[in-house]
């Protein structure tokens, strides 16, 4: 019903009724739901405040107690949309990307509720730059920036943190006032600590970012080459299977100096499925305007074939979140935003889980082992819509100090994201045992997860990323390992991520199961 919303100083204030409801109290994953007592859509900075000002201040009754931020709503776990939501603010109408001089030169601003899309046209078309993030369309800059956001280009460009310069957040003050403030990256602003925590520091801890500033920018390739295949599980064995997953690494993990300037420009995903469907896959891409650059794209397709018995073939279904890249098992010359068009997601009608894994190093035998037996050794008669997705890492990220940004994962040539997904509205039980199941073999030998570099003398893995979110790691039914949750994202960042927490969010308002918490003992200036 149109009259179950009310317009104020703190934007829509939309309420159980109306027929938008339900569409902003789910995320893009469904299997995560609220029922909050209404949800804010705001449209500018002010009314952000606003609305935040207000929710802060009302009576709570109830088990319903958590104040939560939506931007694209594709959380991977339960922090945006769960039970004890009571309040949603939705800044997805914040959307405007400009280019802001007041701020400097060479400096772009996108408010947290653009998307990904929103980037093609109002980044892409305005300015002729890029920043170098995701290819979902539908994610919003607001979650996706704060845990360090890598796509495509980042091998060449860099992670999305690289280029922040400033931040502006809503947060909330001991007495419940809520001010806007403006954190950059000068040396000696006093707020400078704020924006350190959103450069890595993930989303739902710290307050409610409306706008970004983005500085100096990379110029957007103007075309690039593309090639997506994969080898057919009906000609894989064990030895095919190994042969593909160590290419892979050892290509991305050379440390010929040579190699690694050569190849930079060239991002490369594996796709490792599940044998219930047709084909492990290969995507790679290459931006066009670098020197010889179909050679080098044809070089690695030619390492990734040494000893591999069958012959690439086109990638004719869907994988994950890619679809089907049929017609392209050969490198096609394409403009840049038509790449970012093909990438985009399947659908949000599945449920999913998702895990990760930072790798310094290609996958060890035993990894290998484990992935053939959960991948290829089960029952012919099971059916499973699964990945283990192998990223290219590495390049221009590793350049960065880890203390440069909250980013501290900065020498990891592969990351890893392990997904599984079942039909919206069927059980998802033994899907979840699963992945559960594989991920803890996997990581056995440091207790089930991929504890940082350095734990315990391994420097194989070096933990995971917070933008792929896993309560997981906090149950010690599959974290047997020493290492909280907390270090597996953050490392030793973690301890100035709460005290940052503690300036800026000292009422703990902005909480979910893994977010920032307040330190135990505050630390003493000086």
């Amino acid at each position: 019903m149109a009259d179950a919303a009310v317009a104020d100083e703190g934007g829509l204030k939309i309420m159980p009724g109306d027929r938008r409801f339900a569409a902003l109290c789910r995320g893009f994953n469904p299997r995560w739901r609220a029922n909050p007592e209404y949800v804010r859509v705001v449209r500018t900075s002010e009314e952000t405040r606003a609305a935040l000002e207000k929710a802060v201040n009302e009576q709570v009754t109830g088990t319903r107690d958590r104040i939560t931020v939506r931007s694209g709503g594709h959380c991977y776990e339960d922090f945006v949309c769960s039970d004890d939501v009571r309040v949603i603010i939705d800044v997805s109408l914040m959307d405007r990307i400009y280019e802001d001089p007041d701020r400097g030169e060479d400096v772009v601003c996108v408010e947290a509720g653009a998307t990904n899309g929103d980037l093609r046209k109002g980044l892409f078309l305005q300015t002729g730059r890029v920043l170098p993030g995701g290819s979902c369309p539908s994610v919003g800059v607001g979650g996706h920036v704060p845990v360090g956001g890598f796509g495509l280009l980042s091998r060449q460009f860099g992670l999305t943190v690289d280029y922040l310069y400033a931040v502006e957040v809503a947060v909330v003050d001991e007495d419940r006032r809520v001010r806007l403030v403006v954190a950059t990256d000068e040396p000696r602003d006093p707020n400078r600590d704020l924006w350190w925590a959103h450069t890595g520091g993930g989303g739902g801890n710290f307050g409610i970012v409306t706008r970004f500033w983005f500085r100096a920018l990379p110029q957007v390739p103007e075309r690039v080459l593309l090639t997506a295949s994969g080898w057919k599980w009906s000609q894989m064995n064990r030895a095919h299977f190994g042969r593909i997953i160590d290419n892979f690494g050892e290509f991305f993990a050379t440390t010929d100096p040579a190699a690694q300037q050569r190849y930079r420009p060239l991002f490369a995903i594996l796709l490792l499925s599940h044998r219930s469907q047709d084909k492990i896959g290969l995507i790679a891409q290459i931006d066009a305007s670098v020197p010889d650059a179909e050679a080098r794209l044809k070089e690695f397709l030619r390492a990734m074939s040494q000893e591999v018995g069958p012959v690439r073939e086109s990638l004719s279904e869907a994988y994950g979140e890619y679809p089907a890249l049929a017609g392209l098992e050969s490198p096609a010359m394409l403009p840049w935003s038509t790449v970012d068009k093909l990438l985009g997601p399947v659908d949000n009608l599945r449920c999913g889980k998702h895990k990760s894994a930072y790798m310094r190093e290609p996958l060890p035998r035993e990894q290998i082992d484990e992935l053939w037996a959960a991948l290829a050794l089960e029952d012919p008669d099971i059916v499973r819509d699964a990945v283990i997705q192998i990223d290219s890492y590495g390049g221009e990220i590793n350049d960065r100090s880890p203390m440069d940004t909250a980013v501290i994962q900065r020498s990891s040539v592969l990351k890893l994201q392990h997904q599984i997904y079942w039909p919206a509205g069927q059980d998802g039980d033994d899907h979840l045992r699963w992945i559960r199941e594989l991920y803890q073999r996997m990581y056995q030998g440091t207790g089930g997860v991929p504890v940082p570099d350095g734990h315990q003398g391994q420097h194989t893995t070096d933990g995971c990323y917070i933008g792929y979110p896993d309560v997981d790691l906090s149950d010690p039914r599959w974290n047997t390992s020493t290492v909280p949750w907390s270090e597996l994202y953050y490392g030793r960042h973690y301890g100035k991520l709460q005290d940052v927490k503690l300036r800026w969010d000292p009422l703990d308002i902005f909480r979910h199961r893994q977010s920032v918490q307040l330190p135990i003992e505050p630390l003493q200036p000086g």
